[in-house]
């Protein structure tokens, strides 16, 4: 929690807001719930407390510090002619243009992260290799340190379906199962005599336009 204060005051939080913060987090307790049972209690000594509305803002401030101390190898992809390191919320992208320079950008990340405390889940890292041709990139796996990243042809990310072709013909197909199931979750709204139009085309726009919409 030491670094997580000091990371605040770095981002220019004021006083006040810290103090309030370690308020907050000093002293928490937490009991777990299996079926009817409930543990007795016991301290909460490190990590932000579940659930909680603050912690999700605590961790991307976290992140972030570390993101921005990242010295990213220049080489290579740029995402908009500068990026290439990313995040949204938990969920880190790296681009690079070879795999030396994938694995020196992972490890310069992976040793910033573990300066505040934090940690990539390496069962949830993958990398692939975008191109054209099939037989780019053999290796099958990255070894970064201690941990391995399997090689993958398609992945999710933040809900897209991206692929090693760089291909969206998967994305569109995904989407429309997904309108599919949204459709025949409100069907029964969608026919009904008792609704106005004008509510039917609120409920389309709102619940089953926004899972079939592909940015092309």
């Amino acid at each position: 929690m030491v670094v997580l204060y000091k990371i605040l005051i770095e981002t220019g939080i004021t006083r006040k807001l810290i103090i309030l913060i370690k308020m907050i987090l000093t002293e928490t307790y937490s009991r777990v719930r299996v079926g009817k049972n409930v543990s007795d209690r016991f301290p909460i000594r490190n990590g932000l407390k579940q659930s909680d509305a603050l912690s999700p803002m605590l961790f991307n401030f976290a992140l972030e510090y570390a993101i921005r101390r990242v010295q990213v190898n220049q080489d290579g992809l740029k995402l908009n002619g500068t990026h290439q390191l990313f995040a949204y919320a938990d969920d880190v992208n790296i681009l690079a243009g070879s795999i030396h320079t994938l694995k020196e950008n992972a490890e310069a990340l992976i040793a910033a992260t573990r300066e505040i405390g934090l940690e990539v889940s390496a069962d949830k890292t993958k990398y692939m290799v975008m191109s054209r041709d099939q037989n780019a990139g053999r290796i099958q796996s990255v070894r970064i340190e201690n941990s391995t990243f399997e090689r993958v042809e398609e992945f999710k990310y933040l809900g897209t379906t991206l692929t090693n072709q760089n291909s969206i013909a998967e994305e569109i197909k995904s989407r429309l199962r997904s309108g599919t199931a949204c459709h025949h979750a409100v069907q029964n709204l969608l026919s009904s005599r008792f609704l106005y139009k004008n509510l039917k085309i609120k409920i389309y726009r709102t619940i089953i336009f926004p899972v079939c919409f592909v940015w092309v």
